[in-house]
């Protein structure tokens, strides 16, 4: 590993958590707030409202202090916390039902918890791209997908960049 490739941990489904290189810092989240927000305040994008020390869906108070939350904010910078590929020969004969289940995936977490959001479905060289605004979506998208559907799941976490990519070949 040279020292200026990015640190990563490896995890495969039904193998022990394999470290890779070292590890510098903690988590570094460029879209969490560096301090507590006024309450209440709302997102002007999606209209999420930020309550007891979090995002919540609710209705906007009137007078609520406006700040543009860390999903929509991932969403306009175009800066994706979690990338999901799905590739193989099951995802070509199957490809409508995956990816009924991704979206419905993603609804539940997003009515759940405003923040993990499905940001694009993109289909790649042979395969489909998915990104999200946060790294627990993507992970849950690729559980989804491994316990409907088998095949092989990878996980590849940054913590340096609080970034996941999700790998599942079926």
């Amino acid at each position: 590993m040279s020292k200026h490739s990015k640190p990563t941990r490896l995890h495969t489904i039904g193998a022990p958590v394999r470290h890779v290189g070292v590890i510098h810092e903690r988590e570094h989240d460029a879209y969490k707030s560096r301090g507590k927000l006024p309450e209440p305040t709302a997102c002007p994008v999606c209209r999420a409202v930020f309550h007891q020390g979090r995002w919540q869906w609710a209705a906007m108070p009137a007078g609520a202090h406006e700040e543009m939350c860390p999903a929509c904010h991932r969403i306009h910078d175009k800066f994706p916390a979690g990338f999901v590929t799905l590739e193989g020969e099951y995802l070509k004969l199957h490809r409508d039902e995956l990816l009924q289940l991704v979206e419905n995936v993603g609804e539940r977490a997003k009515k759940e918890h405003p923040l993990e959001r499905i940001m694009a479905i993109e289909d790649e060289k042979g395969g489909i791209l998915i990104t999200t605004t946060d790294i627990h979506l993507a992970r849950g998208i690729g559980e989804a997908l491994h316990h409907a559907h088998h095949g092989e799941l990878e996980f590849h976490y940054s913590d340096e960049e609080n970034l996941i990519r999700v790998h599942w070949k079926c």
